[in-house]
């Protein structure tokens, strides 16, 4: 589902300047009505989610919010109250925001944290730590052999 609802993505073109700053409108409006809590729904009122990013289609009919739980809370219940509460925070949306039409909203976990922390473990695992060394030492004896050269003779007074 992940690029379903992306006709920027599929078509391969980076977003326009006008899905960028829709996006970003709406990311601002669900933080606002998520900082204020005011939901019916038991399983939101008690949920700390923060949205990263929120892609808009090309037509700005569909909107995928990317959400992350704070506090190490259960992703599939926040997705899942998150869509139950889709009408109500589509209308907030409307209200808040200045388009012709609300979007309909879709959610997805957003797993870029995930990634980044992947990416920090490789990289600072022993076997590419290792890989690293010998090159940081060949780049300091280059910079000792430049200091050297450079400096004219010392002469005596």
């Amino acid at each position: 589902m992940s690029n379903k609802h992306h006709g920027a993505d599929r078509a391969g073109k980076a977003p326009s300047q006008r899905q960028l700053r829709v996006g970003e409108e709406i990311r601002h409006a669900l933080a606002a009505v998520f900082q204020r809590g005011d939901f019916r729904d038991p399983a939101l009122q008690d949920l700390t989610v923060t949205v990263t990013e929120v892609r808009i289609s090309p037509d700005l009919n569909n909107a995928t919010a990317f959400v992350t739980t704070l506090g190490g809370g259960n992703m599939e219940e926040a997705l899942a109250a998150l869509r139950r509460a889709r009408a109500f925070l589509r209308s907030q949306i409307a209200r808040a925001v200045n388009l012709r039409h609300a979007p309909n909203l879709f959610f997805e976990a957003d797993t870029s944290f995930d990634y980044a922390g992947r990416i920090g473990t490789i990289l600072h695992s022993p076997e590419v730590a290792r890989d690293l060394l010998p090159h940081e030492r060949d780049e300091l004896d280059e910079e000792d052999d430049s200091d050297t050269r450079d400096e004219p003779p010392a002469h005596g007074a």
